[in-house]
């Protein structure tokens, strides 16, 4: 009955987003870091420096200017002028409905939100338009499970 449609969504739901995380890690090129701090003590600073080097092509999205493997950070992806397909996104649960907007603004495919960042509205809205999505995941980790 009911609680074994709910299960089928449920797994549903779970295949795609690994599907889409597969299809994320497969395809990503040219990054878009949101919330990409300067300070080498966050995780943002991490991540995006891994990825800068295995050779991805990274940009920082971050408030305050600063300068990340020879590119200026901007402050928002629409800044950027290369075309972006992903956006690794570190930012509060509640600032996401903004940069959902831009990303959308954009036309990047992979929307990828840090371990820790769950927005099921989010999550909606990406199915709904069509994006690779995942949550709730470290894009560094990933990667490293991948090389395994």
């Amino acid at each position: 009955g009911d609680i074994e449609s709910t299960i089928n969504v449920l797994g549903a739901q779970i295949r795609k987003m690994l599907d889409d995380r597969f299809e994320i890690l497969k395809s990503m090129k040219n990054i878009a870091v949101i919330g990409f701090s300067p300070d080498a003590s966050k995780d943002s600073f991490k991540v995006g420096n891994f990825l800068i080097n295995r050779g991805y092509n990274v940009f920082a999205v971050y408030p305050r200017s600063f300068k990340i493997a020879n590119k200026q950070s901007v402050k928002n992806i629409n800044d950027i002028s290369a075309s972006i397909d992903t956006a690794v996104v570190f930012r509060k649960s509640e600032a996401l409905n903004e940069v959902f907007d831009e990303i959308m603004q954009k036309g990047v495919k992979n929307l990828w939100l840090q371990l820790g960042i769950k927005n099921d509205e989010i999550a909606k809205k990406a199915r709904e338009n069509g994006l690779n999505f995942t949550q709730d995941a470290c894009v560094m980790i990933e990667l490293l499970n991948k090389d395994k």
